[in-house]
């Protein structure tokens, strides 16, 4: 990291190789507190968090340091001691000088506590919580380690358009949006594009890219403007194969962020990231449709599971086998999408299925049969997304 900034800049996970050594740090003054004759100030950098020490007998330097207020940007300078009493690292920094970058208003807008509206009001301030900055982090090493997977694999990278002259799903939650002297649409999906990469002779693509729904919505199914994250396969046995890669695609993935995050996701969340056991148990439709009534619930829809049915299965699922991860396959054919897959022995269902995880459908995936050119008449690929 030091590599990206000026030479003589430190960070705080260099501190421990540093004792003796006079350093520079920026970074924002997370908390102040005063005493009598000293001034103990502890500093936030990327890397993590160290106490400042600053005598008073140093008039400049307090001085200075009077009109500092909490999440304020400095750049100090220091030496690293050898501080054993300290719980931050067991060291600290004895201040030699301090640049006050910008000074934060005091008190500031917001709090740990503050509601959802305020901190989106006032980001700027809400993303210095460290919570915050690790959601980033996770997010960033889960999509590495997706990629790396793919690539693993023989996957190619696609970023297909987000502004399409007709709408990319069926349906009418569609954004469309002035386009010089016509009408332009908002991507729903990457689909078809992934579906011409295949007929072009990619055989395996993937896309993480942003897509847009017009669905209102006030509930955790937002799906306004998400991230969506698309793969597809060419020449594939059926849709069972694709599951097998699905399941071994994000066991890879969570493994990584276990590895790399678990113990902060742990010590900040009180929750523990356990790379999640395979094969994931996969039930087909009409099998939901039998637990559930079991279960006394009596679904909104004949094609489809509500939001309800997708939690209550899910318990069920996690108490019956351990398992938080679902598929559910053979959804009737009224209920997805044209391009699916049908059974040959029964038309009515098809070649696809959903993933729940926690009660929550997060991939839909499905052997497609799409005749496209002479070439390749009647390739057999899939879709998950």
């Amino acid at each position: 990291m030091s590599d990206t900034f000026p030479s003589s800049r430190s960070f705080v996970s260099d501190l421990p190789l540093c004792i003796g050594q006079r350093v520079t740090l920026y970074g924002f003054a997370e908390a102040i507190r005063d005493q009598k004759r000293m001034r103990f100030i502890i500093l936030r950098d990327p890397t993590g968090r160290v106490q400042l020490t600053q005598s008073k007998d140093h008039a400049v330097l307090t001085a200075a340091l009077d009109a500092l207020t909490p999440e304020s940007a400095l750049i100090v300078t220091g030496t690293v001691v050898a501080a054993p009493a300290v719980k931050l690292g067991g060291l600290e920094v004895v201040l030699e000088s301090v640049d006050i970058c910008a000074l934060a208003d005091a008190p500031l807008p917001i709090t740990r506590d503050s509601g959802l509206d305020k901190w989106i009001d006032h980001r700027q301030v809400s993303l210095r919580y460290p919570e915050q900055q690790l959601v980033f982090a996770v997010q960033t090493t889960l999509e590495e380690a997706m990629r790396a997977f793919w690539k693993q694999h023989g996957f190619h990278e696609i970023h297909s358009p987000k502004l399409m002259g007709t709408a990319s799903e069926s349906g009418s939650e569609v954004f469309a949006v002035s386009y010089f002297d016509t009408t332009a649409f908002l991507a729903q999906s990457p689909q078809f594009y992934k579906q011409m990469a295949i007929a072009g002779g990619t055989e395996k693509v993937f896309e993480i890219g942003p897509v847009f729904r017009a669905e209102p919505s006030f509930t955790s199914r937002h799906e306004t403007e998400f991230t969506s994250i698309d793969m597809e396969i060419g020449w594939i046995k059926d849709h069972h194969q694709l599951m097998e890669f699905e399941e071994r695609w994000l066991a890879h993935a969570i493994g990584v962020v276990a590895e790399v995050h678990g113990a902060e996701i742990e010590a900040l969340f009180g929750i523990k990231i356990t790379p999640p056991m395979l094969p994931f148990p996969r039930v087909t439709f009409a099998e939901t449709s039998e637990i559930l009534a079991r279960l006394g619930h009596v679904s909104t829809r004949e094609d489809d599971l509500d939001a309800e049915g997708e939690r209550m299965l899910c318990e069920h699922i996690a108490t019956e086998t351990g398992h938080e991860f679902v598929f559910i396959t053979d959804y009737p054919a009224s209920g997805r999408a044209f391009y699916h897959m049908r059974h040959e022995d029964r038309p009515n269902l098809t070649k696809g299925f959903d993933l729940l995880w926690r009660g929550l459908e997060i991939t839909t995936g499905a052997q497609l049969n799409i005749a496209t050119t002479a070439l390749w008449p009647g390739l057999k690929n899939a879709e998950c997304g």
